[in-house]
């Protein structure tokens, strides 16, 4: 990380709302600035910070939390209706114009912010130079078609557990988060213990007692039909596709990728899951800097 600079830390204007981001490193250094999208929805920045090991390199890295979570605009009770791709593209959009760096910048997405940043990608904007798709679905009925397969591999008092407590009017207490604990220890972060950002990312949707928060993020119900893929080759930037051996985004999920968008370059990391960010961290930020300073 760059210590030469501290962090710069603001809010950005979104109509009535506002955007809270991070600016690790130099805007002004010369270097193509890259942007990072976090997963969920729902998720927030901090759950990507070593990303900002990448600025050791000289690059400013940008991290922002999406509309509804972290420390930007919550906006709890608004209807299923408001949440939509175009609303967090426009905040993209705006933050980018806001840090004046719209002309010249470089997008990393994990997970949902893979699928925000590939979505950003096919539109073509004039001043992306370079795009990062870690860990990526393509299309969400062929996610869940995976990550379905991945589950039943589970053992089987984890599964009878699960189907117990997914039935109608069932509570979702403690016991069925430690059967889900099962998955994501195999397919979600495979380290033990799992760093403070990856405990804390699942800590915020249980309650005190470790049983399941209801309701989830609101933009889910309306990704159920969401696919890129006819879409894939409209990328026209340098791509790079990061995935784990063991990820949840398995081959088939994101194959359209590998096979549409035209030069796509994949880093397989062998001992990860869904986050090689911090299971394979120095690889992984190797990776990225070498990437961005070969096509940049």
């Amino acid at each position: 990380m760059n210590a030469s600079k501290p962090p710069l830390e603001g809010y950005a204007s979104f109509g009535v709302h506002q955007t809270w981001y991070r600016v690790t490193g130099d805007l002004h250094s010369g270097l193509t600035p890259l942007v990072i999208l976090h997963g969920g929805p729902g998720c927030t920045h901090d759950t990507l910070d070593a990303f900002r090991d990448v600025a050791a390199s000289g690059r400013a890295i940008v991290q922002f939390d999406h509309l509804g979570s972290g420390l930007s605009t919550r906006l709890d009770g608004k209807p299923p209706s408001f949440w939509s791709l175009e609303l967090y593209l426009e905040q993209l959009d705006n933050l980018l114009d806001h840090l004046r760096i719209s002309q010249d910048y470089a997008l990393l997405g994990h997970s949902w912010g893979a699928a925000l940043a590939s979505e950003h990608g096919v539109r073509a904007p004039a001043g992306l130079r370079a795009l990062i798709l870690a860990n990526a679905p393509a299309d969400m009925r062929t996610w869940e078609a995976e990550t379905l397969k991945l589950r039943t591999a589970l053992p089987e008092e984890a599964l009878q557990v699960l189907a117990w407590h997914e039935q109608p009017g069932s509570p979702r207490g403690a016991e069925y988060v430690q059967a889900w604990q099962l998955y994501f220890e195999r397919h979600v972060c495979r380290l033990r213990p799992w760093p403070e950002e990856v405990a804390r990312m699942f800590a915020q949707g249980r309650g005190t007692d470790g049983a399941e928060r209801g309701g989830g993020f609101p933009l889910m119900d309306n990704l159920r039909d969401w696919s890129i893929v006819e879409r894939l080759e409209r990328i026209e930037v340098p791509t790079l596709l990061i995935c784990g051996r063991y990820d949840e985004a398995t081959p088939v999920v994101v194959r359209p990728y590998l096979e549409k968008i035209p030069g796509i370059r994949l880093a397989l990391f062998e001992h990860s899951s869904h986050m090689p960010h911090v299971e394979e961290r120095v690889a992984c930020m190797g990776t990225v800097v070498s990437f961005l300073d070969e096509c940049l």
